[in-house]
């Protein structure tokens, strides 16, 4: 970690009731017995595979079917469900209190925005508990009922990957699949409560490394960590398998939500999504609504009739 001479403390990032919550990073002397070194150490070779399996090559590259990245979300949220379930009902648990960020890092509303946005408004009824994620989903809630300490290892697993790699999965899911600029569908990457992801990041392990753990427990949660990206691996590999066997034309679209707009950016394919931002004030989709309006032959039938009307009354004002 980078070492910086000052004497005023550094601001982590995260904004909270009007005040920034701030650690000192001179006082952080990381040591390889620190739980948040440990799971990097012991985490190591199942990011490696994590991060080359087929799957998060393919979208990394870019080449991310749009199906596939609706049915990858539909999975998030089940594990983010999950887990924020299990994260409110530990909140007050000796070593969850010290991790427990709430408006910060909770994921789920996020996620619903997102699948709204891709699905449309019966997204609800459109998604459900894959074979592949269901396991995962177990897994927390019970160590969520039985063995609270190792949300730990969910947390640090799903919530620093959000703040690191994520980010980058924002940018190439947004360029791939012609998001809107505005954030709709990647609302999942957007963490509007942090001000910077380093800071954060380093105030977030300085809370784990600060949690009293004996050296068991420690490795018990490093290996639950392992367990984590298994269980990402199996939701990875699902994906992959389903992108394999769909037809060209079902992996082409992304069905009949709003988000019908990423088809070659065209407003003119979903134009109530176009309605919906002009009536939250957005000036370009205001525009484009415009544009896509008088493109339809009954409005400009309409318009026609309106100006034939308007030149006859100034016509007969002036004789």
């Amino acid at each position: 970690m980078e070492t910086n001479v000052t004497s005023e403390p550094k601001s982590n990032g995260v904004v909270n009731a009007g005040a920034r919550i701030v650690v000192d990073d001179d006082d952080e002397v990381l040591s390889p017995n620190d739980l948040s070194e440990m799971l990097v150490e012991g985490t190591k070779e199942s990011h490696d595979r994590a991060e080359n399996c087929p799957f998060v090559k393919d979208f990394l590259s870019g080449r991310i079917k749009p199906e596939l990245f609706k049915r990858g979300t539909a999975a998030l949220y089940f594990v983010y469900s999950a887990m924020e379930e299990e994260l409110e009902k530990n909140r007050d648990h000796l070593h969850i209190a010290p991790i427990y960020f709430p408006e910060e890092l909770h994921r789920r509303d996020a996620l619903a925005e997102d699948l709204h946005f891709l699905y449309g408004d019966d997204w609800q009824s459109q998604i459900s508990l894959s074979s592949g994620t269901k396991p995962y989903v177990d897994r927390i809630h019970e160590v969520g009922q039985k063995d609270p300490v190792l949300l730990v290892a969910h947390c640090y697993t799903r919530y620093m990957g959000d703040l690191s790699g994520g980010q980058i999965l924002k940018k190439v899911a947004q360029r791939a699949l012609k998001l809107p600029s505005t954030g709709e569908g990647i609302h999942f990457y957007l963490f509007e409560g942090i001000h910077s992801h380093k800071g954060f990041k380093q105030l977030y392990r300085s809370r784990i490394n600060e949690l009293e753990l004996p050296a068991q427990t420690k490795d018990r949660i490093v290996d639950e960590s392992n367990r984590a990206f298994g269980f990402n691996m199996m939701i990875f590999t699902e994906l992959e398998e389903i992108g394999k066997s769909m037809k060209a034309d079902e992996a082409a679209g992304l069905g009949h939500g709003h988000a019908e707009i990423m088809q070659g950016g065209d407003i003119n394919k979903c134009p109530f999504y176009a309605a919906k931002m002009a009536a939250r004030g957005n000036p370009t989709y205001a525009f484009q609504l415009a544009v896509t309006l008088l493109r339809h032959p009954t409005a400009q039938v309409f318009l026609a009739a309106s100006v034939a009307v308007l030149a006859g009354f100034i016509a007969w004002y002036f004789l």
